[in-house]
């Protein structure tokens, strides 16, 4: 870690990103009012997560999932709270998303990133790292999968005697 201006920069740098990079983020518990809130929020008022009755009888789930969407606005949101992009996430520039099975109210949900790719820009301020994201629920089982592709700032010259001298 080291300043940068006038904040601290927590992040990772492109540089930070090795082969054998990976990390898990803490477990959060999806509840009832997330669901509510979220699908709410982006006009999803659909009977698929909102009626209760139609759930139970008419889908083969019979309580209530998340939208894919959410759990994917959700695991960006555990990526953040780790502080890997504090400071140093410059831009989500693409992905993919595979959901694998659906995340229930009440299960835990966290994301497990591992590096699949790194390379330079032009722009020798800044790389492109791509991560596969791996959505698990509170039992182990992959719930989705996404592939971002983000560009992160590069380590300057100076940032190097910066962290030595902030341990």
């Amino acid at each position: 870690m080291g300043w940068k201006g006038d904040r601290r920069v927590r992040g990772l740098f492109w540089e930070d990103y090795t082969d054998q990079w990976k990390m898990e983020t803490a477990q959060r518990t999806l509840t009832e009012w997330d669901v509510l809130q979220f699908v709410t929020a982006c006009g999803m008022t659909e009977s698929l997560f909102l009626d209760e009755e139609y759930i139970r009888n008419q889908t083969p789930f019979r309580r209530r999932i998340a939208p894919g969407a959410l759990i994917f606005s959700y695991a960006e949101g555990l990526v953040m709270q780790s502080g890997i992009l504090e400071g140093t996430g410059i831009a989500y520039l693409a992905g993919e998303m595979d959901i694998k099975r659906p995340l229930f109210v009440g299960d835990g949900m966290r994301v497990r990133l591992t590096l699949v790719e790194k390379r330079e820009t032009s722009n020798p301020e800044r790389g492109i790292v791509v991560t596969e994201n791996a959505v698990f629920n509170h039992r182990g089982e992959l719930v989705l999968r996404y592939w971002p592709r983000r560009l992160i700032r590069r380590r300057a010259a100076g940032d190097a005697d910066e962290i030595s001298q902030d341990s």
